[in-house]
C-alpha cells in the first residue's frame, strides 16, 4: 500500500486505545481477511476499524494482506474508498459462465407464432382475423426480439401492410429444415396438443385433417413465391 493510499484512507492512525492491548498485527491481518472474505460488499477502513478491537491498526493489517495476496488467483483490491477480494484480471475469463435462460411464451405469443409459421407471409390484420382477437404490439415485438419472426415483403394492397414470416433461427430452434416440416394437424392431435374434433367416423376426420394440412402448405407455397428466401 503506497503512502498516497494510506493518506487518502486515513493514514496509519490507529483506533482509540482500550483497556486491553490490541491483538498482534498478524491476528489483525486474519481479522481483516475474514471480514473481507465474508462480506458481500467492499468494506471501508471505517467499517473494518469499527469491528476490530480498540487500538487495532486496520491500515497496517490491510498492507500486509495486500502483499500476501499479490500474484495470487484472488487479489485484494481497492474499490473506491473500500476494499474487496477480486479475481486476478488475467484469470477472469475462467470464471465466465453462459447461463441459458428459459422463458415461457404467453398463449398469445404462441398462437401468433403458430399462425405466422403456418400462414406466412401473413399481415397483422390476418393474424387478428384468424385468432379472433387483436394482437398487441408487445406480442409481435417479443417474437421479433427472440428472432423467431421477422418482417416480410409489404402486400401490394391498399395501405401496403407489412407481412410477417418465420426466421431461420425459428427453424433451427425447432430442428426444422423448412416450414414444410411443421407437424400436420393430425400429428398435433395425436400428440395431445389439439383436441380432436367430435365426429362419428374417425376416417372422415383423418381425411379432413389431411386436406386441411395440405391447404396450409399450399398457402406456404404462395408465401414462398411472394417472399422468396423466407425459408431455406
Amino acid at each position: 500500500m503506497s503512502d498516497a493510499e494510506k493518506k487518502s484512507t486515513g493514514g496509519t492512525a490507529k483506533a482509540e486505545p482500550g483497556l486491553f492491548p490490541a491483538p498482534p498485527l498478524a491476528e489483525q491481518e486474519r481479522m481483516v481477511e475474514a471480514m473481507l472474505f465474508a462480506s458481500a460488499d467492499p468494506l471501508s477502513l471505517r467499517d473494518l476499524a469499527g469491528r476490530m478491537p480498540p487500538g487495532s491498526a486496520p491500515v497496517e493489517a490491510l498492507a500486509l494482506l495486500v502483499r500476501r495476496y499479490e500474484g495470487r488467483g484472488v487479489e485484494l483490491r481497492r474499490v473506491g474508498e473500500a476494499w474487496a477480494f477480486r479475481t486476478a484480471p488475467d484469470l477472469a475469463g475462467l470464471l465466465r459462465q453462459e447461463i441459458e435462460e428459459t422463458r415461457k411464451l404467453s398463449r398469445a405469443a404462441t398462437e401468433t407464432l403458430a399462425i405466422v409459421a403456418y400462414h406466412q407471409p401473413v399481415t397483422r390484420a390476418e393474424i387478428e382475423e384468424i385468432r379472433g382477437v387483436s394482437v398487441s404490439r408487445g406480442t409481435l415485438d417479443q417474437l421479433i426480439a427472440l428472432d423467431w419472426i421477422r418482417f416480410g415483403r409489404r402486400r401490394e394492397t391498399p395501405g401496403r401492410p407489412v407481412t410477417f414470416v418465420v426466421t431461420e433461427a425459428f427453424l433451427d430452434h425447432f430442428a426444422l429444415q423448412s416450414v414444410r416440416d411443421l407437424p400436420g394437424l393430425r400429428d398435433l392431435k395425436e400428440a395431445g396438443l389439439l383436441e380432436a374434433r367430435p365426429s362419428p367416423e374417425d376416417e372422415a376426420d383423418s381425411e379432413a385433417d389431411d386436406a386441411e394440412s395440405e391447404s396450409l402448405f399450399d398457402q406456404d407455397d404462395e408465401g414462398d413465391a411472394e417472399n422468396p428466401g423466407a425459408t431455406p
